[in-house]
């Protein structure tokens, strides 16, 4: 059974997200600077990314995804680790809310009248954070190691994003796809199909 069929998304999703929290809650102001495995983002980039998505897929689950401002990233800054937190407590309420698995959500970050069910929507959401706690942790120099359940429901959404021309984009979340070493662990591998060298240290890949 695909354990996302036993266990809600909106669960995965949100320990995904709180351990992306506790990570982001370690960095200073003086760590913003810092590179990332996300090639041109430093830290401060990248929270202020993740803060936008968190704020986007809030809109979402509350009826308002399709309009592009609520997808909008601002500039980073000192409060970069301030503002991720509460972007996060936001995202976490609001798909925790009574209805959200039966609505559909417009995603206007993924194209002019994308909408998905709910389920699938979240499920976008929980393989960006399962990877961006990664990218967090690497930047900061810290060990990261996913729950192993969540590592299998990432599966099979990562075999399911499709590795084409969309990942040279600017600002795409997923570069195209690494192979991994033939000893890699599932969550190695997953950082490979998703563009992510699991040997990335901060100095350069």
């Amino acid at each position: 059974m695909d354990i996302r069929e036993a266990v809600d998304i909106r669960q995965l999703d949100e320990r995904a997200v709180r351990a992306s929290m506790d990570l982001v809650a370690g960095a200073s102001a003086a760590d913003l600077a810092r590179p990332t495995p996300c090639e041109g983002w430093t830290l401060g980039d990248l929270l202020a990314h993740m803060t936008a998505q968190h704020h986007g897929f809030a809109a979402a689950a509350e009826g308002h995804g399709a309009d592009p401002e609520v997808w909008r990233v601002g500039p980073p800054g000192a409060g970069a680790v301030s503002a991720y937190v509460e972007a996060a407590e936001r995202v976490t309420a609001a798909f925790a809310a009574d209805g959200v698995p039966d609505r559909a959500f417009a995603l206007a970050e993924f194209g002019e009248g994308a909408v998905f069910p709910a389920p699938q929507a979240i499920g976008f959401h929980f393989i960006d954070y399962l990877v961006h706690g990664w990218d967090v942790a690497r930047s900061l120099g810290v060990p990261f190691t996913p729950d192993a359940d969540l590592v299998e429901a990432a599966w099979p959404i990562a075999l399911a994003i499709p590795d084409d021309e969309r990942r040279l984009a600017p600002g795409s979340a997923f570069r195209p796809g690494l192979a991994a070493p033939a000893d890699a662990s599932r969550f190695e591998v997953i950082l490979g199909m998703l563009g992510r060298s699991p040997a990335w240290e901060p100095s350069g890949r």
